[in-house]
């Protein structure tokens, strides 16, 4: 029997993947959206039996707010949050809040699948694995720790880097043309290089390990930044 599930994340084009993904495998996907904000009454108007929300930053303080409004209103959504691969803090964040389960943005539509049962039971959806690395974690701390996010950034070139955020909003080799005012052959030349420097064979794997490692987070210019998100290329 099929979940009643609503899919958020921050980027659209993987929150329209994992939904087709479930609708195909027989679950009833309520809604599928990449809200900036509102988020909480999204899932609470549409009364899911599950939320699958994503975010790059678990650590991040206040990424869970959504989570803690929905169980709240809403105590009997259960919440498994997808995210990149965790920290103890990401984990301990989201469990803090009220969420059922924490499963990895990189999992298989299977692992996904197993994550919904659990919660739709009230059990939770949480692999071994994961606790047992963030315990390892807390017991043995890295010195320093593995920055994917800036060894990628610092593979791509600045032009580069605004092509994998259009592939990421879901953008075609038309529409990155357009934005960007380049052809679409050059678009699509960027495209490639791009698949080619991160490693992955599609466009959907692009925008699953930029979401996974936090490099589009971290390559948006903000106020603070003090960094260049690339080198010169």
């Amino acid at each position: 029997m099929g979940v009643r599930v609503v899919v958020v994340d921050d980027h659209r084009l993987l929150a329209e993947a994992l939904a087709s993904a479930l609708k195909l495998r027989g679950h009833r996907v309520l809604a599928a959206a990449a809200p900036a904000a509102g988020a909480a009454e999204l899932v609470i108007s549409r009364a899911p039996e599950v939320c699958l929300l994503g975010t790059a930053t678990p650590a991040e303080p206040g990424v869970f707010e959504p989570v803690v409004r929905i169980k709240r209103e809403r105590p009997q959504i259960a919440v498994v949050v997808l995210g990149p691969v965790p920290s103890p803090r990401g984990i301990a964040a989201a469990f803090a809040a009220g969420a059922c389960g924490y499963v990895r943005q990189d999992e298989r539509i299977e692992g996904v699948e197993r994550a919904l049962a659990k919660a739709r039971t009230g059990e939770a959806a949480i692999a071994p694995q994961l606790l047992q690395g963030a315990f390892a974690e807390l017991l043995n701390p890295a010195v320093q720790p593995d920055d994917e996010a800036g060894r990628l950034l610092r593979l791509l070139t600045p032009r580069e880097v605004e092509v994998l955020m259009r592939v990421a909003e879901g953008e075609d080799t038309r529409l990155i043309a357009a934005g960007m005012a380049i052809a679409p052959s050059t678009a699509r030349t960027h495209v490639q290089r791009v698949l080619m420097k991160l490693g992955v064979g599609s466009r959907l794997e692009a925008a699953a390990l930029a979401a996974r490692t936090g490099l589009l987070d971290r390559a948006r210019p903000g106020p603070s930044s003090t960094e260049p998100p690339a080198t010169k290329g």
